[in-house]
């Protein structure tokens, strides 16, 4: 059962709190908790960051297993216009061979064998392709989470560089404030000794 901080302080022996002090000491301690848990993970990501920057893209690079190796080869390989300009080479010079009868008709019209030869091909090449499109997927997903981390780093320590910032101008303001008492102290013991120097006259 939560205890109200006016009957807190009651039975403290102090004077109740108002219910404006009560509602800015909590919003102080949550600020403070507050505080701890993004200095907390402040800490987090700068380790994570400097262990990120130790790593060489090279070293990432070894990680893959030959498999990965492989479906990204394949994927690239048939992705590109030197694989659609020989195989389209192919398939004409096949279909050429087999109507013109330059030489044996291994395969006549309609191209049976051509046809079973081209499903091998989109049967093999398919499962290639998607295990290459998943692991780019999960390099992805690696860098997205990587730039939300380092821009929740980023705005951490712009937090912190503006908190110092205010530290700083509080530091300045609580020096003028000294020293503008301090001054007016000054003039003030003037002021009080001018007008004892004249009552004596």
């Amino acid at each position: 059962m939560a205890v109200s901080p006016f009957k807190r302080a009651g039975e403290n022996g102090q004077a109740p709190l108002s219910a404006r002090e009560a509602t800015t000491m909590d919003a102080l301690r949550l600020r403070h908790e507050l505080h701890d848990e993004e200095a907390r993970l402040l800490s987090e990501l700068r380790a994570l960051r400097r262990s990120q920057r130790a790593v060489a893209p090279d070293v990432v690079a070894l990680r893959l297993t030959p498999g990965q190796r492989i479906a990204d080869q394949v994927a690239a390989t048939m992705g590109s216009w030197r694989f659609i300009v020989i195989q389209s080479a192919m398939l004409v010079l096949w279909v050429t061979l087999n109507i013109t009868a330059y030489v044996r008709h291994w395969d006549p019209y309609p191209f049976i064998l051509l046809n079973l030869a081209l499903s091998f091909q989109a049967a093999y090449a398919a499962p290639f392709i998607m295990m290459s499109q998943n692991r780019q997927q999960e390099v992805d997903r690696r860098e997205a989470a990587n730039d939300y981390r380092i821009n929740i780093k980023a705005e951490l320590e712009i937090e912190l560089l503006h908190e110092k910032i205010d530290q700083l101008r509080d530091k300045e303001v609580l020096a003028l404030t000294q020293a503008v008492q301090s001054l007016t102290a000054l003039l003030q013991n003037k002021s009080s000794d001018s007008e004892i120097v004249k009552n004596r006259e």
